[in-house]
């Protein structure tokens, strides 16, 4: 079977007729009357016929190929039959042409001598046996021109792409040449240029070790480049090239004027000169299926002969690459050109990451964590040490509903990440519709069904999982020797990490946003606010966020333990995402802080909820009388919305205890490994290869602690952050906007209607005035008097304390199932969340008036 049919049928043919028998089933239900019971059958016929469709074609494939590979153990391959398992010994080049080979792209054929086939820089008596054998077949009776080519373990890759630096010797023929021009491109590891550009990328020597690509010479009429996505701005919606007449050395050494060419995506609209224009449709194609099949941007070498497009070679974009392997510095806005929020996220890690809490992101994804992914591309990233949330992947995933409207179909996900302005551009993946069918929809579908299985899961999460931690944390503290704890790592931490990171999405909802949107058209902001302030008292349980508040007076009171409220609450905190930070339950001293601080300040949170109580009831009767066909349904839709609350709070408190296990195997193998709390400077992945016996990333520490320092010392970065951004060059910008940061616009200060307004999001109703108390740490919380208007950027479960004191509450961060907007609406606090840049407008002591119901905070005095 030709390949690329092999792969069109697996691909698109099979997933599609399962696409079919899911609609087909709701035809043949057409009889059952109940409009419920029609679409359940269709959905579980239909689901079950599209995913034996969409699971059989791949997986034909997978066996074919398995069944056509080579067998490990050998140092000469073919690219049809190079294993898996050797695949990174193959090189960067070699492996990337195997693969492509193998899937049934048109790359010339070749083969690779790995590393093994070497003693020294020349080919071992076996190796030559099994060389001589590949030329007989890549000539097939005829001498026929070949290239020899370098194949790095370190080259070719998203860190560095080695290019020039190797040598390559074109059209040899007869095996002395051959032989003769695989000595010099091995050799070619020795050369002053390769030592100074791996120095220069952090790459040791294990990557300098060579692998030799033999290949198949191409008789060009023209050769070039073209790369997926623009390598300067990261536009993923543009593919830009340059091609040459005849072959390409002419192309890469400057002895021509190249010609440009660029397709629009996703459809492949071409702008260029002629003569590549009967082939362009057929190079879209290849690149666009290319970049799917290696899972990000490349950079495509290619051929036209004969009118036939040919794949010389193809590699990531190292100009989109995000991570820095030597500071272990992330910034995922290099990767492409994308939308960015802090909003929600930035609660639970306020501050720049250690490089072993951010690469956990990473990891879920590897382990299959519920992370939302489009192309390759997951929901949330990491800009400069801190969390965001990657708005263009979420989107694109949805945008098809929406006529291709992302404004429209962002507004869907507000009540998450706040409001974008209608300005601000919204840039999308190159998702095709048969992308979209072929792996979306059933993305969606599974991930749908497995949320399911962890609601079902979530009573027995809830009843077992402090007693899981406490005896998982005394088995990490029991682990004598590095193997023992990464095993134990392998086998139980990181699935407790996954589920608990799984539970936490699935208890999620923003129907509580929808019902407030429902209800202020219905009854107005102010009534629809007091109905949603009683949520905990709807639920019969004080929300969650509230526990660590209330539980200090029940201290006080002799109501509560010590030891219980540090079980229940000894977990939770300013910075719990971070396992760098020190919980609670660890200081001895900490309780005894927050009861003195509790005792000078006393609040009676009963009174206060007491007061919410009463504005719901007055609400409610309101309602009932001017809206009585409605009462049923928002009575369920209340007492919904405040179980949902409720089961949202308390799965994300227990699953935020599950940090606890992953900072209990960080201190333990920090204690083996001899580093202490230096360990936090290494990534997991680092981390579990030195408990094995690999140190080597050590050497980095002490670099990646002044890193570190350098990006803890800038100010929060902008709420939304759209293209390419540099942390330190917005930091030194005068003229810096703390809302918004847009690479493609001009920079400019913001400009209100009124310089006197704060416009931000509705958090909590109420209308006061008072002056304003600035706050950019927690720590500085001995500054803050009762009767001030909190201005700070964002809060979380460590500020709840603060609430009570407050007049209002006013947050640079923020959306309506933020932290600040659920308690301060809890304990009928006027808040303003959302507001982008009220830290930069505004300053202790200025007088402020705020408007929790229209989202604005005035100015009065300054």
């Amino acid at each position: 079977m030709n390949d690329r049919i092999r792969k069109i049928i697996g691909s698109q043919i099979l997933p599609n007729v399962g696409a079919a028998l899911f609609a087909m089933s709701f035809i043949a239900f057409g009889g059952v009357q109940n409009i419920v019971g029609k679409v359940l059958l269709s959905f579980v016929f239909g689901t079950l016929g599209y995913f034996a469709f969409s699971w059989l074609g791949p997986q034909i494939m997978r066996l074919e190929k398995h069944l056509t590979r080579g067998r490990p153990g050998k140092t000469v391959y073919p690219f049809g039959k190079l294993p898996r398992e050797a695949e990174n010994s193959a090189g960067g080049k070699g492996r990337a042409l195997a693969r492509l080979y193998q899937g049934g792209f048109p790359v010339p054929d070749g083969c690779v001598l790995l590393p093994e086939a070497f003693d020294g820089e020349a080919l071992t008596a076996e190796a030559w046996e099994l060389l001589k054998g590949q030329l007989n077949r890549l000539r097939g009776g005829k001498m026929h021109p070949l290239a020899v080519r370098s194949s790095a373990l370190g080259e070719d890759s998203a860190q560095a792409s080695f290019a020039g630096e190797f040598e390559s010797v074109l059209n040899v023929q007869s095996d002395e040449e051959i032989r003769e021009a695989v000595r010099v491109v091995r050799l070619s590891r020795h050369a002053a240029r390769v030592q100074a550009y791996s120095q220069a990328q952090g790459l040791r020597g294990a990557e300098h070790d060579v692998a030799v690509v033999i290949q198949k010479m191409i008789q060009a009429d023209f050769s070039g480049v073209l790369f997926t996505a623009d390598p300067l701005t990261g536009n993923l919606m543009q593919m830009t090239g340059n091609f040459v007449a005849g072959l390409g050395d002419k192309l890469v050494s400057g002895q021509v004027s190249a010609a440009e060419f660029s397709f629009a995506r996703p459809e492949g609209g071409y702008t260029g000169p002629a003569e590549l224009s009967r082939a362009a449709k057929s190079l879209h194609r290849e690149a666009h299926e290319i970049e799917h099949e290696l899972g990000c941007p490349q950079d495509i070498e290619w051929a036209l002969a004969g009118g036939k497009i040919f794949i010389l070679q193809a590699r990531p974009i190292t100009t989109l690459n995000p991570y820095n392997p030597v500071t272990a510095e992330w910034n995922d806005t290099l990767k492409g050109n994308f939308l960015w929020s802090a909003t929600n996220l930035m609660e639970a890690q306020p501050e720049v990451l250690t490089p072993f809490t951010a690469s956990l992101r990473p990891y879920l994804d590897s382990i299959g964590g519920p992370a939302l992914t489009v192309k390759g591309y997951p929901l949330n990233g990491i800009i400069g040490g801190r969390f965001y949330s990657n708005i263009s992947v979420q989107v694109s995933a949805f945008v098809r509903a929406f006529k291709g409207d992302a404004h429209r179909a962002y507004r869907e996900l507000a009540g998450w990440w706040g409001q974008v302005p209608d300005e601000m551009d919204i840039p999308l993946l190159p998702l095709t519709k048969q992308e979209w069918e072929r792996e979306m929809l059933p993305y969606l579908i599974r991930s749908t069904l497995q949320f399911a299985s962890y609601r079902r899961k979530q009573k027995a999460f809830l009843a077992r999982n402090r007693q899981f931690c406490a005896d998982l944390r005394a088995r990490i503290g029991q682990a004598q020797v590095g193997v023992e704890l990464a095993a134990l790592w392998h086998k139980e931490i990181s699935v407790a990490y996954r589920d608990a990171v799984f539970h936490i999405v699935a208890a999620s909802s923003d129907a509580q946003v929808r019902l407030e949107a429902d209800l202020r058209k219905l009854v107005g902001a102010e009534d629809a606010n007091a109905l949603l302030s009683n949520l905990g008292g709807l639920s019969s349980t004080r929300l969650e966020s509230l526990g660590p508040l209330a539980g200090l007076g029940l201290v006080l009171n002799g109501n509560m333990g010590r030891e219980a409220y540090l079980e229940a609450y000894g977990h939770r905190g300013e910075n719990e995402g971070e396992v760098a930070w020190p919980r609670p339950m660890e200081d001895p001293t900490w309780l005894d802080r927050q009861l003195q601080a509790w005792a000078k300040n006393p609040v009676d949170i009963d009174s206060m909820l007491a007061r919410q109580r009463a504005a719901y009831e007055a609400a409610w009767e309101r309602l009932v009388q001017e809206q009585p066909k409605k009462v049923g349904q928002m009575r369920w839709r209340l007492n919904q919305a405040a179980k949902g609350a409720q089961t949202r709070e308390i799965v994300r408190s227990e699953a935020t205890r599950g940090m606890t296990i992953i900072r209990a195997f960080a201190l333990r193998a920090g204690e083996l490994l001899g580093i202490g709390d230096d360990v936090f400077f290494l990534t997991l992945d680092e981390v579990l290869a030195a408990l094995e016996g690999n140190s080597a990333a050590f050497e980095w520490i002490p670099t990646r602690k002044e890193v570190h320092a350098r990006y803890r010392a800038l100010p929060p970065y902008p709420t939304l952050i759209c293209g390419r951004f540099d942390p330190f060059a917005w930091a030194a910008d005068p003229h810096r906007r703390s809302d918004i940061f847009n690479s493609r616009a001009q920079t400019s200060p913001l400009v209100a209607p009124d310089e006197n307004i704060i416009q931000g999001a509705a958090g909590a109703l109420g209308v006061v005035e008072g002056t304003v108390r600035k706050l950019e740490h927690l720590e500085d919380s001995d500054q803050f008097l009762a009767g001030e208007v909190l201005v700070t950027t964002m809060t979380n479960i460590g500020w709840t304390p603060l609430f009570p004191r407050a007049a209002a509450i006013v947050t640079d961060l923020g959306a309506p199932l933020s932290h600040a907007a659920i308690v301060a609406r809890e304990l009928g606090i006027p808040a303003v969340v959302g507001c982008g840049d009220a830290t930069m407008r505004l300053k202790t002591g200025d007088r402020v008036r705020v408007n929790g119901g229209l989202g604005l905070v005035e100015i009065l005095e300054q």
